[in-house]
């Protein structure tokens, strides 16, 4: 489990296609307390560490992950948000966040409200029922606050801080993001569909 609150910004330094994708990501973490078999959110979406070295990360990703996610459009070079799993007794300071990403939400406006960014996604209609104002989202890993729903768009408010200490000051319009729901709202709308 994470909380969506990004601690590091890492850099994809290899891939390789060997079966599944195999990326080494960069790191300002201790990789001396990460142990192999570690959960680390990698734009939000749970990796398994599988190999480590003295500033860097492995994982190997499953065609079924690049598929659902935007990990097939990383490329040498590309920032990435990164947060290691929570421990008991770590703050909660997002929300809870399983690194399942549930599909991928398109950028499809942007614009500077005052110091701030608002951004305007397209989520795919089958998550759109999902997403409520005021209500949570993760993107990119990022825990935040939708502000507006308009049917399939929806709308997030990024502050300076949220731009210099994540990969949202890199964004442009037509990226690809990662969408996690918010695992309350899935399970109300189940259990509404019960009903």
């Amino acid at each position: 489990m994470f909380t969506g609150i990004i601690t590091d910004i890492g850099t994809v330094a290899e891939l390789t296609q060997e079966g599944d994708l195999r990326a080494r990501i960069t790191t300002g973490y201790d990789t001396a307390r990460i142990d192999m078999g570690a959960s680390i959110a990698s734009d939000g979406v749970c990796l398994t560490v599988v190999d480590l070295g003295p500033d860097w990360y492995e994982v190997q990703v499953s065609a079924e992950t690049v598929e659902m996610t935007n990990l097939g459009d990383w490329v040498v070079g590309r920032r990435v948000n990164l947060e290691r799993a929570l421990k008991v007794g770590d703050e909660l300071g997002g929300h809870i966040v399983s690194g399942h990403v549930d599909g991928v939400a398109e950028v499809v406006a942007m614009r500077d409200e005052g110091d701030s960014t608002r951004v305007t996604l397209r989520a795919p209609r089958a998550l759109a029922k999902f997403i409520a104002p005021k209500g949570s989202v993760a993107l990119n890993g990022t825990s935040l606050t939708v502000n507006e729903v308009d049917a399939c768009d929806f709308g997030i408010n990024f502050i300076p801080h949220t731009k210099d200490v994540t990969t949202w000051g890199d964004v442009a319009v037509g990226d690809r993001i990662n969408l996690e729901i918010d695992t309350l709202a899935r399970y109300v709308a189940r259990l509404a569909e019960m009903k």
